[in-house]
């Protein structure tokens, strides 16, 4: 395996009634694929505001960040991510508009969430952590 150091990332996790916020991959790693809108950390950035110009940068909508939620880590040919999901609140939930490196974004109903063509382990992270399925930490089903 051939990279640098692991990079500092962040997810956005922002449910509102019955609908996940996803994005669909513009660039490398997971391209074409959906996910949670993210990204990595800059430096001198806090985790929170992170959440908060992610969610911005790849969606179009303003939010503020919740808690903590828990972390995954990716590995690739060219990529080391520890990711730090976060729940987020929406505060207009309107259109997101696909942007940054997002090539398209909606708002999906959970139970759809499965069908889609998601970044490896999304679906079991969701599950998991009670954002798809009943029951679970976010209380979400």
């Amino acid at each position: 395996m051939s990279v640098g150091g692991p990079q500092l990332c962040v997810g956005a996790i922002a449910v509102d009634g019955a609908n996940l916020l996803m994005i669909r991959r513009g660039t490398v790693p997971g391209v074409g694929r959906w996910s949670l809108p993210g990204g990595r950390i800059e430096a001198g950035e806090s985790v929170v505001s992170a959440v908060v110009r992610e969610l911005r940068e790849e969606t179009g909508l303003e939010g503020v960040c919740g808690a903590f939620t828990g972390w995954v880590e990716r590995f690739g040919t060219d990529h080391h991510h520890v990711i730090l999901n976060f729940q987020a609140a929406v505060l207009d939930a309107t259109e997101p508009v696909a942007g940054d490196d997002a090539s398209a974004a909606r708002w999906v109903p959970l139970a759809d969430v499965g069908k889609l063509d998601l970044v490896d382990g999304l679906e079991v992270f969701l599950t998991d952590h009670g954002v798809l399925g009943t029951g679970g930490a976010l209380g979400i089903s």
